[in-house]
């Protein structure tokens, strides 16, 4: 299998896969680790290994986690014909998924077969495997799903996943809605799969809350990526239910310090406050949130007299074709070494 270094299609609002390789390129060259602390669909993290530094990948959604353990921590596992065997071998049958999200966000038939499907993950072989099984039945899920999120009503998704209704009104038939779990499955392994490399660090993966994370991790490179205040920014609704699937019980619902207009600038000063013991600082963030560059720009100058602001023309899938020559991506580089 040839090994192609090229992050496989993930979903994720917010991912940075088409400015990883730019945001990097601003990382000095002595550095040996980094901390990606809000790592999400794991775009800076992956850029990050292909650079050869030691990546720690930190998020507190659990589906991310899994995510960074798959491909990021892991350097070589990979599914084999025989694993896709195991995966999907014998019949689906009423479990967690069936009880819980039956014409809720999938079809009855569907939910049994997440069920099968999950059971069987944990008869393969490695921890790696599993991981990379459930991060490739996640974008499954997802590419069933209308908006690619799980916060779209029953009514719209069972409209959306009509093909004669969604193209009468949108001009899109969506089929993709419709092809099986298995399907998506199977199209995107060969993507995954050669998405898996060692660049000979032990790189980790960790599950936890930002200001936990800071605290515990010691790197030369702080990566911050954190939601956008005033955009779509309410991950645990978009993705919550793949947290709840892996852990086969609905997740508590976790606290999103940066979602408040009202207290996201104590938020940002009482994160800054916490950073110097990193080298170098790097916080994207863009013209369209909130608070603003000059407001971010004087919060910084309080901890680092070294701060440096870079901005980059880009426009992420979900924005409207009428605003997309209007948002503009920050990049915030901080130098306290």
């Amino acid at each position: 299998m040839k090994i192609s270094k090229k992050l496989p299609k993930i979903n994720f609002i917010g991912n940075k896969e088409k400015i990883a390789g730019w945001i990097c390129s601003q990382f000095p060259k002595n550095c040996k680790t980094i901390l990606d602390v809000f790592s999400g669909g794991g775009s800076i993290s992956y850029e990050a290994k292909k650079k050869g530094l030691k990546v720690f990948s930190n998020d507190i959604l659990k589906s991310n986690f899994i995510l960074a353990q798959a491909l990021i921590e892991n350097n070589k596992e990979t599914l084999s014909k025989n694993d896709i065997n195991i995966i999907f071998k014998g019949n689906p049958f009423k479990g967690f998924m069936y009880k819980n999200y039956s014409n809720v966000h999938f079809f009855p038939e569907e939910c049994m077969e997440l069920d099968l499907y999950k059971k069987n993950i944990n008869k393969l072989s490695s921890k790696y495997k599993k991981k990379l099984s459930l991060l490739l039945l996640r974008r499954s899920m997802i590419r069933k799903m209308p908006y690619s999120r799980f916060n779209i009503l029953w009514k719209k998704v069972v409209q959306l996943r009509d093909e004669e209704f969604s193209y009468k009104h949108y001009k899109r038939k969506r089929a993709y809605h419709n092809q099986s779990l298995k399907h998506h499955f199977l199209d995107n392994l060969e993507s995954y799969n050669s998405s898996i490399f060692d660049n000979n660090q032990k790189n980790e993966a960790h599950n936890l809350d930002v200001f936990t994370a800071i605290k515990k991790i010691k790197a030369d490179i702080i990566y911050l990526d954190p939601p956008y205040t005033g955009t779509m920014n309410d991950y645990h609704s978009f993705y919550g239910l793949v947290d709840n699937y892996i852990l086969s019980k609905k997740s508590k619902r976790f606290k999103n310090n940066f979602i408040d207009k009202s207290t996201i600038i104590k938020n940002f000063d009482k994160l800054f406050s916490k950073l110097n013991k990193f080298k170098y600082w790097y916080l994207s963030y863009n013209n369209r949130s909130y608070p603003s560059s000059d407001q971010i720009l004087r919060l910084l100058r309080k901890y680092s007299n070294n701060v440096k602001l870079i901005k980059k023309k880009h426009n992420y899938k979900i924005t409207g074709k009428n605003n997309k020559e209007a948002n503009t991506e920050y990049l915030f580089i901080i130098d306290n070494k």
